[in-house]
């Protein structure tokens, strides 16, 4: 689903880049109550900013008002999208990919992001090992998990994952660096316990194979201070972040 663009015709970039400023300081504000409230330091919080179905503009604005890392869903408008901003003359910041990904796309995507985190396969870690070694670089990833156990979501289930490790850990351009799960959507008292699950599987990873885990990104706009709380170090906020239309913080 496409995310309803913050601009508007009537609205300039300054506009834009001032509310983008101030719902940036609400976010911060909410990352460091939600780290006080159980004992963590807000610089252990890495934030993402979701641009899917946003324009480059927007991108450009969201870099001016401070934000420093993007996602983004699909293969096609990631490469688009970083075409756009180079038009636009956007130093280009880092991008992470977040969506389901086939394997045919794997070839313009290797080397070409800081982090995919929706590794969700081992067959798609494999793939993407190997176009990594094609292009001669080492590609950092997540591994997507449903620790929830939801039929719409994608991602390796706990068994998989454990029976999984050692090969995963031996793929030679790939550098596993934590687990990436997803809630289910309005429930917080689930979402609290599926980033509880997942960061109870990192150290179950951690201590039955030769994984080194050390990121786990849990939490989006709807329940990012709920995974915050219980331990994810990487957030990914689109709505909370670039949209004008979400009231945002209403989770606890």
């Amino acid at each position: 689903m496409t995310m309803t663009t913050t601009t508007t015709s009537a609205e300039s970039s300054e506009d834009l880049t001032r509310f983008l400023v101030e719902r940036r300081e609400r976010i911060l504000d909410a990352v460091r109550a939600a780290c006080a409230r159980v004992g963590r330091e807000a610089t252990e919080i890495e934030l993402v900013c979701v641009s899917k179905g946003e324009p480059a503009e927007v991108v450009a604005a969201a870099l001016e008002a401070g934000w420093t890392i993007f996602a983004e869903n699909r293969v096609p408008e990631l490469v688009r999208k970083k075409a756009e901003l180079e038009a636009l003359g956007v130093a280009l910041p880092p991008f992470d990919m977040i969506g389901n990904l086939q394997t045919n796309k794997l070839k313009a995507l290797a080397g070409q992001v800081r982090m995919v985190q929706s590794v969700s396969s081992l067959h798609l870690a494999r793939a993407l090992s190997g176009r990594a070694e094609q292009a001669g670089v080492v590609q950092r990833a997540l591994l997507e998990v449903n620790v929830s156990g939801e039929a719409t979501k994608q991602g390796f289930s706990q068994d998989e994952l454990l029976e999984a490790a050692e090969e995963l850990a031996a793929l030679p351009a790939l550098s596993i660096e934590g687990l990436m799960t997803m809630a289910p959507a309005r429930d917080p008292e689930a979402a609290r316990e599926t980033f509880r699950a997942a960061r109870a599987l990192m150290k179950s990873l951690e201590m039955g194979s030769s994984l080194t885990l050390s990121e786990l990104s849990a939490g989006m706009s709807d329940d990012f201070e709920i995974a915050i709380e219980e331990g994810s170090t990487m957030v990914r906020l689109g709505r909370v972040a670039l949209s004008r239309n979400y009231e945002p913080f209403t989770t606890r």
